[in-house]
């Protein structure tokens, strides 16, 4: 499956939703999903939403607030409490490469995909926000001669 193209899958063969809210067991989802890719700067999340769910958000088989940091969760949680989607829905990431923030923002990129994908109406008003761009800013290259990317040693007249 070529990680450019959104898809919808059914999938029975997970364990059903079970573990309460306050636990911290690893919760598997089971059904149909709608699956997109966002990505910032090296961090890639592969995120799967599935409908009628009841908020549960894995990160890396891990509860969103136990792999996060609160900041970051807020920036996780941004596409969700703009289209009131924060209880019906559960969502299963897989994230790697860069740090925390990228990933994050990665992971936001990726939720307002699905959302986007789920109910189309939405569009506009996530749109408007920059969530749907993907940020491809990098870190510049170090060039020779130069201490970094643009950082030259010190002159000296004479």
């Amino acid at each position: 499956m070529n990680l450019e193209e959104n898809t919808t899958k059914d999938v029975t063969d997970l364990a059903e939703v079970e573990a309460p809210i306050g636990s911290d067991e690893i919760v598997k989802f089971k059904g149909k999903y709608t699956e997109t890719v966002g990505r910032r700067k090296t961090s890639v999340a592969r995120v799967r939403v599935y409908k009628n769910g009841n908020g549960f958000v894995m990160v890396n088989d891990q509860k969103l607030v136990n792999y996060f940091a609160n900041d970051k969760v807020v920036v996780v949680r941004q596409p969700l409490k703009l289209t009131s989607h924060l209880r019906d829905l559960n969502i299963s990431i897989i994230t790697n490469g860069g740090g925390l923030k990228g990933q994050a923002e990665a992971i936001r990129h990726g939720i307002a995909r699905a959302l986007v994908e789920i109910e189309p109406e939405v569009k506009d008003s996530i749109k408007s926000k920059g969530w749907l761009t993907r940020d491809a800013r990098r870190k510049e290259r170090k060039k020779p001669g130069l201490k970094k990317a643009r950082k030259a040693p010190q002159w000296s007249k004479r």
